[in-house]
């Protein structure tokens, strides 16, 4: 059974909505999934997962949130190499360079993503919430 966790940042409850909807895609096929804010998770717990799910809006000029979730990044990142991931986040403005950006940072760390990230413009839909699902089994 693959052991998930799936960590995120949420301001106006748009992203801990994908956040749910991950960890019940990734329960629906059998994994172990367990859900942390930002501020409960830090890189000491990578080990302990198959795969972890981050999730962050776009902030400001298109940044991750830089007063809890960018600390913990910055934590877990140089301890990704080789660690199955998968990114998710909400936006309500620009074009999801913060997500690219956030990818091309994975990707030097030496990341596996498991499949393309999930962004949504604002409070996300159906299909946002679907895609946040099939984001979650992808990473079981």
């Amino acid at each position: 059974m693959s052991k998930i966790a799936v960590v995120y940042w949420s301001g106006t409850g748009n992203t801990e909505q994908m956040a749910s909807a991950v960890l019940e895609g990734a329960k629906e096929h059998g994994a172990d999934v367990e859900k942390f804010t930002a501020a409960e998770f830090d890189a000491s717990r990578l080990a302990f997962y198959d795969a972890v799910a981050f999730g962050c809006p776009a902030m400001g000029a298109e940044v991750l949130e830089e007063d809890e979730f960018q600390p913990m990044w910055d934590d877990c990142e140089s301890n990704l190499e080789g660690k199955k991931i998968a990114l998710f986040g909400s936006y309500g403005w620009g074009d999801g360079e913060w997500m690219r950006n956030w990818e091309e940072s994975c990707k030097a760390a030496g990341a596996v993503l498991a499949c393309d990230s999930v962004i949504c413009n604002d409070s996300p839909d159906n299909e946002a919430l679907s895609a946040c699902k099939a984001l979650g089994t992808a990473l079981v």
